[in-house]
């Protein structure tokens, strides 16, 4: 078409031409004929004029003809040019157009109005495992790619929408069937081709293979639902908190509410109430130097403390965790455990271990360890210690009388009368059989006198109730000794406070006697 516009425009200009010199030499010839005519009147002059005449009009058209022809050839050559440097462009881009097609990444092919191939670039050819020779051209591809007839109809429709120009489609995902029997996801973005009237011509299709993509998501997905139900079986709570001053929570696993009683929604971005509100303050300075510690030396750290739950109810947890690099700097991870009743059994098995099964004192090994304990902070601070040796009188009688059931609940009794009377710095402890041991830190002589003496009234003005209404009347007899004055070690304040209660039993119980080496030193007498 443009190539028969321009011939018509070559022979326009031509004709114009041809009747521009044709106008130019009638118009010569009348005028100059009748001008030269009025100025020669000689025949031979004139004749020589006509000639000259001729010869002028021939030079000045040539000259005029060859410069409009100069002109018109610089114009052609110029077109030219211009056409063939058009071409070599129009030929670079189309190679650079085809380069980028084969070389694109992605899948690309381009269908005509009858879903037939027209380009199908290498990346198509390498996904699908046909060649452009044997797809360009034909439909024959679409059985190839579906071959289950119904999801070829489906794919078939949503292609047809696009090549009538109905919708485009992005993002489409279907599955193909390759050249080797093998099948891949692909993500299609398609929309129809128009040429210059606005008329479909064809579609345009570019397609992304997502296998992998979607495996390592479904495998990624599958890893969460695996540890979002493993986090879910734990018998305590996991979490991802910042490391700032209200632990503020970032992720906790749902254990979170059997632990705290608290939802999770309800502690994250502390939305609610903040993980360190929860904390017994009394813990929360030790647990943030344990913290910092293990932060310092880029270890994990294990911290005990009480946690107040949503009741009221304070519990006993342990929690496990390390700082780690977040996406906004440092974040704790790790998980709290309830150990309340690990926390319960330690306290009963540190109660059997330092407790008197029968009166709930102190054994007479954590009585030994209190008052060694005492003796040494005394010595270190230039205090005194004072020690009473309290002993049941007649206590064998007891037994023989109304049985060893009956002596228990005797012990039981007196020892809690004991403990009541004595400071809470003071230590009672059973020492064996009916005798208890008194510890009272920075007390003389004269003071432990004092309490000893309060001891033994307290105890013979309170009868024992046993059975059927009835009571014992009971005494105590009591030995002092006090460091420094009647000895520098356990054993000996032990020692001379048990030979003081014996010169208490001597002299007619039911007395308190402190310690003197002489005339008691060799006294001797049964317990009874």
């Amino acid at each position: 078409m443009d190539k028969h516009k321009a011939q018509g425009t070559a022979l326009g200009r031509s004709l114009k031409i041809t009747m521009a010199y044709l106008l130019a030499g009638a118009l010569w010839i009348l005028f100059s004929d009748a001008a030269v005519e009025r100025l020669v009147s000689d025949p031979v002059a004139l004749s020589r004029l006509q000639t000259w005449k001729g010869w002028a009009f021939v030079l000045v058209t040539g000259a005029v003809l060859y410069l409009v022809l100069l002109r018109q050839l610089r114009r052609d050559r110029e077109q030219i040019l211009m056409r063939e440097a058009q071409q070599e462009e129009i030929l670079r881009l189309s190679q650079f157009q085809q380069g980028v097609i084969n070389n694109a990444n992605v899948w690309l092919n381009v269908l005509d109005s009858y879903g037939r191939v027209l380009i199908w670039n290498r990346a198509a050819e390498r996904i699908s495992g046909y060649t452009s020779d044997e797809v360009s051209g034909s439909d024959e591809i679409w059985q190839k790619l579906y071959p289950d007839p119904n999801y070829r109809d489906w794919v078939l429709s949503r292609a047809k929408s696009v090549l009538t120009g109905l919708e485009e489609v992005e993002g489409l995902e279907t599955y193909i069937q390759t050249g080797d029997n093998g099948e891949r996801l692909i993500a299609w973005n398609s929309r129809a081709l128009k040429d210059s009237r606005g008329e479909v011509v064809g579609s345009i299709a570019i397609g992304m293979d997502i296998t992998e993509q979607r495996a390592a998501e479904t495998a990624l997905m599958a890893r969460e639902r695996q540890l979002a139900n493993l986090m879910d079986s734990l018998p305590g709570m996991a979490y991802r908190c910042l490391y700032d001053e209200h632990w503020t929570m970032k992720f906790v696993s749902s254990g979170c509410f059997e632990l705290t009683g608290y939802r999770p929604v309800d502690l994250i971005d502390n939305r609610r109430v903040a993980w360190a509100e929860l904390m017994d303050s009394g813990d929360a300075s030790a647990v943030l130097r344990k913290v910092e510690e293990a932060i310092g030396s880029a270890s994990a750290f294990s911290v005990e403390y009480r946690l107040r739950r949503e009741s009221g109810e304070l519990i006993w947890v342990w929690e496990r965790g390390r700082g780690v690099e977040g996406d906004n700097g440092l974040v704790l991870e790790g998980i709290v455990l309830d150990i309340t009743e690990r926390k319960r059994l330690e306290q009963e098995l540190s109660e059997l271990a330092t407790l008197d099964p029968l009166t709930g004192q102190f054994n007479r090994r954590e009585t030994e360890r209190i008052l060694q304990e005492e003796l040494v902070r005394a010595e270190r601070y230039g205090r005194q210690l004072a020690l009473l040796w309290v002993d049941l009188d007649h206590f064998k009688a007891v037994n023989d009388s109304w049985g060893h059931a009956i002596g228990d609940q005797v012990l039981r009794t007196v020892s809690l009368r004991l403990a009541d009377s004595i400071r809470s710095v003071d230590t009672l402890g059973r020492f064996g059989g009916e005798e208890f041991l008194v510890v009272l830190p920075e007390m003389s002589v004269e003071e432990a006198c004092e309490t000893a003496e309060r001891l033994r009234r307290r105890v013979v003005s309170e009868p024992v109730p046993v059975v059927a209404g009835q009571t014992l009347d009971m005494t105590v007899s009591i030995g002092v000794a006090v460091f420094p004055n009647h000895g520098q070690s356990a054993e000996e304040l032990c020692g001379r406070a048990d030979k003081a209660m014996y010169l208490a039993k001597n002299l007619g119980r039911n007395r308190v006697e402190v310690y003197a080496p002489a005339p008691a030193e060799d006294a001797t007498s049964d317990r009874a």
